[in-house]
């Protein structure tokens, strides 16, 4: 079995810029329902979160060794989470073909941030 990671960390003032300045533009191409639904009853942490899925939707772009663009966009990564709290991704068909094309079925995600900065650490499982 192999193993694919990807990292990414990002300033949360940067993606509350991008929200105050690129408005709704910016939230609907990057961000899907569910997860604006999630980011903005966080009410005081709310930049945090959408920062912690910015960096969600990197790290699996670089797991999957492609980043973002043609082949994976922005809203074929969503961040959910489960009962429990726990963040987990749910892909797009488009992003779920891409998966079984690497001979994988699952992506682990772990998230975190604070007052400045939100990281996320993706791994996917590749069967051999």
């Amino acid at each position: 079995m192999g193993i694919l990671c990807g990292v990414d960390i990002v300033e949360v003032d940067r993606i509350r810029h991008s929200l105050e300045k690129l408005g709704e533009s910016f939230k609907s191409k990057v961000f899907t329902a569910r997860e604006v639904e999630y980011c903005e009853n966080k009410k005081a942490a709310k930049y945090q979160s959408y920062a912690a899925r910015f960096a969600a939707k990197e790290a699996v772009s670089k797991a999957f060794g492609t980043g973002i663009g043609e082949k994976i966009g922005w809203k074929d990564i969503e961040v959910v989470n489960d009962a429990d709290g726990k963040p987990y991704v749910e892909l797009s068909d488009k992003g779920k073909e891409f998966l079984a094309t690497l001979n994988a079925s699952s992506i682990s995600l772990s998230l975190s941030h604070c007052k400045s900065y939100a990281v996320a650490y993706a791994i996917i499982e590749v069967r051999e």
